[in-house]
């Protein structure tokens, strides 16, 4: 029977609620179960997040895999059906799934090295850019959420949000990004979307060099994808930049990828002032004025 990390029980505990309790009490039984199931046995350390427990493995025909457990969630339901998607075309394989508990058995991939280890800024967004292409290429199969409904709530959100926020310059600042969002929901677009691509969401393996993650997937427009190569090693001269070359290996209209990277910025500021925040963050209020600009 594993052990579940204590990190991974306090940090389901004060985010899960119930459900997160339930959760980490279940881990070690469905562990077994899908160890037993997928004739799998333990072979490392496991790894985790906040969310999820990542389990070594080895198959009994020899090979090394990697068994994710995780809650079934709004957040994690369509991880399974994108990655079925991509089969493997810039992104992880999918080898096995059990839709009751969430558990996933992935191809091993290299989890020492990630793509941040890149020194060169350029060559990490344009290695983001590419699997990008690949990823937003599918168009998004039916089930998953949609940016415009994401979209349609963030403006119902954002009057209110704004009144919390104690600077006059940010509640200008998330207002605008509000316009800009205002301006293209009604075509939100439908392609397949990670949500989460950025560097620590891209390892190295032995297939190809570089393969993502963890996705959160989202039916829309690949504007949405563009902020983590913005606010990864975030360096405010090169901004515009990073924005040219992902918007340009991906072939974006540039006015739409604004607007979308902007609606970015006010879904983050808006998770912000839900916690507590009274202020947006002083990276993505640099990002949105090199943009606007």
């Amino acid at each position: 029977m594993i052990e579940v990390p204590e990190a991974l029980v306090a940090a389901q505990h004060r985010y899960g609620g119930a459900a997160g309790r339930a959760f980490v009490a279940a881990l070690p039984r469905i562990a077994d179960e899908m160890l037993e199931r997928w004739n799998l046995h333990p072979i490392g350390r496991p790894m985790h997040g906040m969310a999820a427990l990542v389990l070594p493995v080895r198959g009994r025909d020899g090979g090394d895999a990697v068994l994710k457990l995780q809650a079934v969630d709004e957040e994690t339901v369509g991880e399974s059906v994108a990655l079925r998607t991509w089969d493997g075309d810039g992104a992880v394989h999918l080898l096995a799934h059990d839709a009751d508990t969430g558990a996933m058995l992935l191809e091993r991939l290299d989890t020492s090295r990630h793509l941040s280890i890149v020194d060169d800024s350029h060559e990490a967004v344009q290695t983001l850019a590419e699997l990008l292409v690949r990823l937003t290429a599918h168009e998004a199969p039916d089930g998953l959420r949609r940016l415009g409904d994401v979209a349609t709530a963030m403006l119902e959100q954002a009057p209110s949000a704004v009144r919390l926020l104690d600077d006059p310059d940010d509640r200008d600042l998330l207002t605008d990004c509000a316009a800009a969002v205002r301006e293209v929901v009604s075509e939100p677009g439908n392609r397949l979307l990670h949500w989460d691509l950025h560097y620590d969401n891209v390892l190295a393996s032995a297939r190809e060099p570089w393969l993502a993650i963890d996705p959160k997937p989202l039916a829309g427009d690949p504007g949405f994808e563009v902020l983590p190569a913005l606010t990864d090693r975030f360096d405010i001269d090169d901004v515009r930049l990073r924005f040219d070359l992902m918007t340009d290996v991906l072939a974006l209209d540039r006015d739409r990828a604004l607007a979308w990277t902007l609606g970015r910025i006010l879904q983050n500021g808006l998770w912000d002032i839900a916690d507590g925040e009274r202020r947006l963050s002083r990276d993505q209020v640099s990002i949105a004025r090199v943009l606007l600009r």
